[in-house]
């Protein structure tokens, strides 16, 4: 499937080190956007951010290319890429821990004119509460920039209300023993903060989703070779917007164009999960 889409991820990059068969793979949240807007066939797609200058940076840069994603406007520093420490149980992914983005977490990306001018080429530009882009993003809101943010499952009110205003499309994991009278709540405060659309994914329950009119609700898809839930979230809110935004540009963004694609994104997010790591490209860990 082809859409006529130009998608930028913005932030943070790493390694996911999965101790458990001492193999280190590709990911973050930004980068996972880029590579997945690939995969289902947006027509173009690029990573912005900065890179460590360690063999885990080399082999994030390798794999990036691999994919065929546009890499012009990425910085390399001295220091150590990101890292994050994974297992996985029962087909889960469980985080043990990081390096708090490595040297991406000290030398922020600070976005200048030809930065912007380079952002708005795109259709939406997609950045994450792990990403170390906060202070940006009302530089792409002047600028007219559609962003998209996920704010993870663990974004304290504070952040919602200091960042969601930035925001067009809001994505967040609700918390695991949550009802859908509580997540629609959720949804409804969020939508109040200026985000013109919300979702929230609940692993094997799907998605509930907000327009400011109506709730949406996206049963999960079966996984026919469960490998790896590491980029299920990323996935689905990618498709979502390759999907949907594809079809706004083609004038029709009403409740049918939304629900074409929370459901095509429930289908592409269960083939990621059949995937090992976020999108493969498996390295031995170097140490």
């Amino acid at each position: 499937m082809a859409f006529n889409v130009n998608a930028l991820g913005f932030g943070d990059n790493v390694v996911d080190r999965y101790e458990h068969i001492h193999t280190m793979y590709p990911g973050g949240n930004a980068v996972n956007f880029a590579v997945y807007a690939k995969k289902c066939g947006a027509a173009r797609s690029a990573y912005m951010g900065i890179f460590g200058n360690d063999a885990a940076a080399e082999h994030v840069i390798a794999s990036l290319e691999d994919e065929g994603i546009e890499l012009d406007k990425c910085e390399q520093m001295i220091g150590e890429n990101g890292a994050a420490r994974v297992t996985v149980v029962d087909g889960d992914r469980v985080f043990l821990g990081s390096n708090e983005g490595g040297i991406r977490g000290d030398a922020r990306y600070v976005l200048d004119r030809f930065d912007l001018s380079y952002m708005k080429q795109f259709d939406v530009v997609h950045s994450g509460n792990y990403c170390f882009t906060e202070r940006e993003l009302p530089k792409l809101k002047a600028a007219g920039v559609t962003v998209s943010f996920d704010f993870s499952d663990d974004s304290t009110d504070e952040y919602y209300e200091q960042i969601a205003p930035y925001v067009d499309f809001a994505f967040f994991s609700a918390a695991d023993a949550a009802s859908e009278d509580e997540i629609r709540e959720r949804l409804a405060w969020v939508k109040g903060l200026g985000p013109r659309f919300v979702s929230a994914t609940a692993g094997a329950e799907g998605c509930i989703a907000y327009d400011g009119e109506r709730y949406y609700r996206q049963l999960a898809k079966p996984v026919t070779d469960m490998k790896d839930t590491m980029g299920a979230g990323d996935s689905f809110l990618t498709s979502f917007l390759m999907c949907y935004l594809d079809s706004a540009k083609r004038g029709e963004d009403g409740a049918e164009a939304i629900e074409r694609a929370l459901d095509f994104a429930a289908g592409f997010a269960s083939t990621v999960c059949g995937m090992e790591g976020s999108w493969g490209h498996g390295a031995p860990i170097v140490e």
